[in-house]
């Protein structure tokens, strides 16, 4: 601007810089401990104490840790509070535990435990939503386990916000994580989640906690999964499995049963059409079952439904089978899915999946103790699949005594014949034969 628009004159406008504000300097304090080298920190403050839930630990990393903050979410209904009673009950018998419920009253949980058994003289029941009784009752038992179903219904009353709200999830996740820093008392959330299954609330709040655990199931089942998403003391890959019954719930150190239709069975009762491979849940293997049925159509473009398995990639395998293989699907209905509800999403189950489909094709069963390991290509090659070693060793400790596996894998196995197959036809040849 030339002239000012305030007394109109000309070229009476300067350019003037704008102040700029030092930087503010921080003093130095004094530590509050000491540097020590790494090597002689002790650890008798980070090692895991079994919390008496054989399934959980194995998620956890062994147990509970000290000071630990575990957060664990779930859909409504799928059994959050009564593992955690369970938890709770299992930790009362050598050490004092306080579960604190916002959700429901002190009678409603009472009942529950009634139900399940987990009544002990040295778990303590408070109905609570607001933080500062919380910590008076902390105060007062000097617990050396805290439970808090959930972190979604306490309010803290130092800021504003609804009870579920981003302020006050964060306020009252961080004075809780202070606690259990502090005192050495390991903590358990509960936690609500979104109705596309990611936990409700602020991101940070995942970043505060130490553990991070999501509680799965299928309402149609009664397995359940826990499955670690972040562990600070573990691994971050790990599932424990859970079966909910009428008596509460009760872990599953072997639940491949519950995926297998013919488990046990004999050559004779084993019908075409199914196979059986080991899928990797995290770290752990996990039999499973996979079905085929190939009916005849008289439609125009025949029935494909599938059910536990990867449309798209089922669609893939069945072209597979009938370009390089030779099997003749295009005048057939397919039906594929899998047993007690499982979900096999990973390329380790196609050649199983496409020996069940030329099973039924051909109405031949397969062995009872023959298992099937590979992922195929679009030009019918068999490929090498990973972990092959220890989902071997889980088929060889549940019976099966017979593998067909992708060529130079070297996985030998003690008890297990091994066969090796180079491509889809090799395998084709065994079952119609």
């Amino acid at each position: 601007m030339g002239r000012c628009p305030k007394c109109q004159a000309w070229g009476s406008l300067t350019e003037q810089a704008a102040p700029v504000t030092p930087a503010r300097k921080v003093a130095a304090g004094a530590p509050s401990t000491p540097a020590r080298p790494i090597a002689e920190v002790a650890l008798d403050t980070a090692r895991a104490r079994p919390s008496g839930v054989d399934e959980l630990d194995r998620v956890l990393g062994g147990g509970l840790v000290p000071g630990a903050v575990v957060l664990l979410a779930g859909e409504p209904g799928v059994g959050k509070s009564t593992l955690l009673l369970e938890v709770a009950a299992k930790a009362a018998v050598a050490r004092t535990v306080l579960y604190v419920t916002g959700e429901e009253s002190a009678g409603q949980v009472r009942l529950r435990a009634e139900r399940t058994g987990a009544l002990h003289d040295r778990l303590y029941l408070a109905a609570e939503s607001d933080l500062s009784a919380i910590l008076g009752h902390v105060d007062q038992l000097r617990p050396e386990l805290l439970i808090v179903d959930s972190v979604q219904t306490m309010t803290s009353p130092e800021v504003d916000g609804t009870p579920g709200g981003v302020t006050q999830t964060r306020a009252v996740t961080v004075a809780l994580t202070a606690l259990a820093k502090e005192r050495g008392l390991p903590v358990l959330l509960v936690g609500h989640v979104t109705k596309d299954g990611t936990i409700a609330g602020p991101r940070v709040l995942e970043h505060l906690v130490d553990v991070v655990l999501a509680f799965e199931g299928d309402k149609h089942s009664t397995l359940r999964m826990v499955r670690g998403v972040k562990n600070r003391f573990g691994p971050a890959d790990e599932v424990g499995c859970f079966e909910l019954r009428d008596e509460g719930i009760v872990g599953l150190p072997d639940p491949s049963g519950l995926f297998l239709a013919r488990f046990g069975a004999t050559q004779a009762s084993v019908v075409p059409g199914t196979a059986v491979t080991v899928v990797m849940d995290g770290r752990r293997p996990l039999l499973a079952e996979v079905q085929a049925l190939v009916a005849s159509s008289h439609m125009p473009t025949p029935r494909r439904a599938v059910s536990g398995l990867d449309s798209s990639r089922v669609a893939m395998l069945l072209a597979i089978l009938e370009r390089r293989g030779g099997i003749r699907l295009q005048d057939s209905e397919v039906y594929t899915a899998t047993v007690g509800g499982m979900k096999v999403t990973e390329p380790a189950a196609d050649l199983a999946l496409a020996m069940a489909v030329a099973s039924a094709k051909n109405d031949v069963a397969l062995p009872p103790d023959l298992i099937v390991l590979g992922e195929l290509g679009l030009a019918g090659e068999v490929r090498r699949v990973s972990g092959l070693r220890r989902r071997l060793a889980e088929a060889a400790r549940l019976g099966f005594t017979h593998a067909l596996i992708p060529p130079d894998s070297d996985a030998g196995t003690p008890g297990m014949r091994i066969t090796e197959v180079a491509d889809v036809t090799q395998v084709l040849t065994r079952i119609t034969r």
